[in-house]
Parts: C-alpha cells; structure tokens; sequence
C-alpha cells in the first residue's frame, strides 16, 4: 500500500471513531423502550378484559384481576416517584378498587407518570443515587436501577396477566399483535 493509501485509510478510521461513539447503545434509551414495549401490552391487556371477568381469581390465594391491574397500577406510582425523587402522585390504592373504568384509567394514569420520568432519564441521571422509600428507611439505589426494576416488575405481572387472560379464553394483547403479522 502507498503512503498516501495508508494515510487516507488513517484518516478515514480516525473521521468514523466519533461517529461510532454518537452511535453506541443507551442504557436509559434501552430501558425507556422496553417499559414503552410493556406499557403498551399492560394498557391494552387491562382495557381488552371484560368488565365482568375483573373479579376473577384463578384460585382463591391469587389476586383477582381487579387487584393485579391495581398492583402493577399502585407499584408504577411507587417505583416511578422513587426514580423521580418525590412522594407518589397516587390518591387511591388501587388494588381496593373493582370497577374496571376506574382501573383502567388508574393504570393508564400511572403507566402515563413513568412516561415522564423515563423521557427525562438520560445515561447520567441514571447513574445518579436516589433514596428508596421502604419500611423503616431505605438504601440509595441508582436511578437506573429503579426504572429497570420497574420494567422487570411490569413484565412479571404482565406473565401474570396472560394467564388470567387465557384461562378466561382471551388472546393477550402481545400475542394477538403477532398474530396479524
């Protein structure tokens, strides 16, 4: 190779390093799309559910579907105002509520306060310590952390839903969207 080859070559190397470093993956950007991927499934599972199959309980030690949606709703304002570093927003503990309305838009109200605080997470705020509210007082924990568990925790009760969604004879919302590719 000529000298003017390899200097070319240098320089083309050296021009795409920050274009690679503008392109690398985002933690925060990840966990933002995943809780959208299981807000979606979570908001449109709770509206899909008949009215009255919300008292259903696949065995009576379980949570009825009322109370699951309710959890995941109450959990969402806990997780998220943690994150945020203020007091939950929440008013009602939705896991005493019945109606499906009001769980509905319960959810759908809580599901729209994490869209805030993960739209405002970045890398670094992610990295930063906030205090976890528990019994008794609690540790610091990485913001990050605080929003990724949020996630986990939605697509755990999500699984839960699934099911109380198919021993009911419903198609859930993931699997229906698969479905109509």
């Amino acid at each position: 190779m000529t000298r003017a080859a390899l200097i070319f070559a240098g320089c083309f190397a050296c021009a795409a390093l920050p274009a690679a470093a503008q392109t690398r993956p985002s933690l925060a950007g990840a966990t933002k799309g995943m809780q959208a991927d299981v807000k979606r499934n979570l908001a449109e599972a709770a509206a899909a559910m008949p009215d009255a199959e919300y008292a259903f309980k696949p065995t009576p030690e379980v949570r009825s579907f009322a109370e699951l949606v309710g959890h995941v709703a109450n959990a969402n304002y806990y997780f998220c105002s943690q994150a945020k570093g203020e007091p939950s927003p929440a008013k009602t503990n939705f896991e005493k509520v019945t109606a499906k309305a009001d769980l509905v838009k319960g959810l759908n109200d809580a599901l729209a306060y994490c869209d805030s605080v993960y739209s405002a997470a970045t890398d670094a705020t992610f990295a930063e310590p906030v205090k976890v509210a528990l019994p008794g007082g609690g540790p610091e924990s990485p913001r990050g952390a605080v929003l990724a568990f949020n996630v986990a925790h939605n697509n755990e009760h999500y699984g839960n839903i699934v099911t109380y969604m198919r021993l009911k004879g419903h198609v859930p919302p993931s699997t229906a969207r698969g479905q109509t590719k």
